[in-house]
């Protein structure tokens, strides 16, 4: 499988600009799944609630739309960010989509900072969508702090884990080397670059986006601070044996007894 990332430097608010650099970023590109970056279409920084939802759309709106326009481009499927709009609730979300249009959507469960006042916590359970044979899940950005999220994705099976990504922390490219040793699955984080200073906030997004295998090898690694796009042929074999070594296997030696279920 030919899995990637395309790292995006959005214009708040500007989805006619944003959708072209991405489609400039994929024009030469077969990939079998692509991850861009969380709410790649319309940038991060919101100052209100009302902000959010007048950008959000739903599962016709043109951010889908050209995302299934442009995996008939590219061949296979991408996995890229939204806001999403169910009725009265705004969510910020991801969409698995192929030619044939949407496979599935992941509604982010653990927001962060000011994300708290925009959106309405993911509600929906944690999922795992085939994509030419290989199982795909979906995380996005601050999921990866919580350790809970990236093993049930494993446990239901995932291969590869699209984590779509607007990262400003400086930790998380290197501890998902940690989440893919301890789940054995190979994981895309897709980042943004550039600066947002919309309000009070003022964030600078770290890039970095990243290809990292199920033994914890980065297969790839973007610059800090350009538009960047790359893929790498995998493997997706190694993600389905959970054994480090003939007496220990990641998933059947957990002690499910000793651990707090709360």
């Amino acid at each position: 499988m030919i899995i990637g990332y395309a790292q995006t430097d959005p214009r708040f608010g500007e989805k006619e600009f944003n959708f072209s650099q991405a489609a400039e970023l994929l024009k030469d590109v077969k990939a079998d799944l692509i991850v861009l970056p969380e709410l790649f279409a319309t940038g991060y920084t919101f100052v209100s609630k009302g902000e959010a939802a007048d950008l959000a759309e739903g599962l016709e709106g043109p951010t889908l739309l050209f995302l299934k326009s442009l995996a008939q481009k590219t061949g296979g499927a991408l996995a890229a960010g939204f806001v999403e709009k169910e009725g009265t609730k705004i969510y910020n979300s991801q969409a698995l989509v192929s030619e044939k249009g949407v496979i599935g959507v992941y509604r982010k469960l653990h927001l962060f900072n000011k994300e708290k006042l925009m959106f309405t916590p993911g509600n929906l359970p944690l999922k795992v969508y085939t994509v030419k044979g290989v199982k795909i899940g979906m995380m996005i950005c601050f999921d990866w702090i919580f350790p809970e999220t990236a093993r049930t994705l494993a446990l239901l099976g995932a291969d590869v884990i699209a984590h779509g990504a607007n990262l400003v922390l400086p930790y998380c490219q290197k501890a998902m080397v940690t989440r893919c040793l301890e789940n054995r699955v190979f994981a895309v984080t897709a980042n943004r670059i550039g600066r947002e200073k919309r309000g009070e906030d003022d964030f600078t997004f770290t890039g970095a986006s990243q290809v990292t295998a199920f033994n914890g090898e980065v297969l790839s690694s973007a610059p800090e601070n350009r538009v960047f796009i790359d893929t790498v042929e995998i493997e997706v074999e190694g993600a389905r044996d959970k054994r480090i070594n003939k007496f220990n296997d990641v998933l059947a030696d957990r002690r499910k007894e000793f651990y707090i279920n709360t």
